[in-house]
């Protein structure tokens, strides 16, 4: 079957009830039919349900998908984006372990390596996502994990994929971890590339409504299986309602992307007519500086549009004062439009130098682009830029 044909039928055993859509399996914990039973689960010589903290019929239909469409070996889920990244970061790394890990990730992640790491003695490195020389120079002998974003938040830089795949092989004893939650697996798959670990924030596209949150880490069943130990003892779990919504919403996640391209697309293209902007970043668009590579290795250039007011932070403030029907919301990936200021919000933490590192200036503006009328969302944002002068 064919990629969308397949996120649809995947699907967890029918019951006895013969249901067409999987049930919600509202349960913490499953019975065994005998002692033995419960004793071979438990030592892993069957597999088999135990209890909903460490696998539920609902979550194990989410996974599968997502590996499914990743390409990976097995996975986990999480109760959320940032409970995923810092179990793959901190289910794999020992103290004295160093990380190697991309200037410009999401403010949380970067809080994980400045603020809580350091407190276990794991150190890291921030390298130039598109700088691939610095890399090597930042390898140590105790160098454990590569970690990046691709395309980056919000500042939409690429790392060159292939490449990583040769960096990988060269390597092989570093973990590479990519956040794909930007692209999601419609757009590009890591793995195919050799990648180690994917994740995402299952709260964002994969959900698509705004509704849940929830996190999801596929790759290698090596490095999963050890991670398992991890979430088993430290309980970050999703809920087995939110994997149902999860999975129900994969059955139109690359109906949902198509849209959120096409539109996005348009948006950056006008976007790059108006004076009072400064600067459009958008994967697909020629004036990105990696355009080429995103051609290569994204389907599609995603919903994430970026872009700069003249005027910095009190015109930004003006800009988003001014939007009638779009949402001023720090969440993305909804099937309405959100516009975030990330120098006041999901990147504040960062210092001034920080931001300016990865292009986040007073005047930056992220644009999730939702489901809505095209021709709406231009006219709203463009209504919004005239009226903050």
């Amino acid at each position: 079957m064919k990629e969308q044909s397949k996120l649809i039928r995947k699907q967890a055993a029918r019951s006895q009830n013969r249901e067409h859509s999987v049930p919600l399996y509202l349960t913490s914990s499953f019975i065994f039919d005998d002692a033995e039973q419960g004793r071979a689960i438990f030592a892993d010589e069957l597999e088999g349900n135990i209890y909903s903290r460490y696998s539920n019929p609902n979550t194990t239909e989410f996974i599968d998908k997502v590996c499914e469409l990743e390409g990976a070996e097995a996975g986990l889920a999480f109760s959320s984006g940032m409970a995923g990244i810092f179990a793959s970061l901190a289910g794999l790394l020992r103290s004295g372990d160093h990380i190697i890990a991309c200037r410009s990730i999401f403010g949380s992640t970067h809080q994980l390596l400045n603020q809580l790491f350091p407190r276990w003695g794991i150190t890291f490195t921030y390298v130039d996502a598109a700088r691939p020389e610095e890399w090597e120079a930042a390898i140590k002998p105790e160098t454990k994990m590569i970690f990046l974003e691709t395309p980056s938040n919000p500042g939409l830089e690429l790392v060159d994929l292939e490449w990583l795949g040769g960096f990988k092989k060269k390597y092989p004893h570093i973990i590479i971890n990519v956040d794909n939650c930007f692209a999601t697996p419609y757009l590009q798959k890591p793995i195919q590339y050799g990648i180690d670990l994917v994740s995402h924030s299952a709260t964002k596209y994969f959900d698509g409504q705004g509704r849940v949150l929830g996190g999801v880490v596929v790759g290698r069943a090596d490095l999963i299986k050890e991670l398992m130990f991890f979430i088993r003892h430290t309980g970050p779990a999703m809920s087995a309602f939110n994997a149902w919504i999860f999975s129900k919403g994969l059955e139109t996640l690359t109906i949902r992307m198509d849209r959120h391209c096409s539109s996005a697309l348009k948006l950056a293209e006008m976007l790059e007519t108006q004076p009072a902007v400064e600067l459009v970043r958008y994967p697909h668009l020629p004036s990105h500086p990696q355009y080429e590579l995103a051609k290569r290795q994204m389907k599609q250039g995603g919903g994430i549009v970026t872009f700069i007011v003249d005027g910095g932070f009190e015109r930004a403030k003006r800009f988003l004062d001014a939007l009638k029907m779009i949402s001023i919301s720090s969440n993305l990936g909804d099937s309405r439009t959100i516009a975030t200021h990330p120098a006041s919000t999901t990147h504040s933490k960062l210092s001034e130098s920080e931001r300016n590192a990865i292009g986040i200036q007073p005047g930056s503006i992220r644009i999730s682009v939702g489901l809505e009328d095209a021709e709406d969302i231009l006219g709203d944002i463009k209504q919004a830029l005239d009226n903050s002068k």
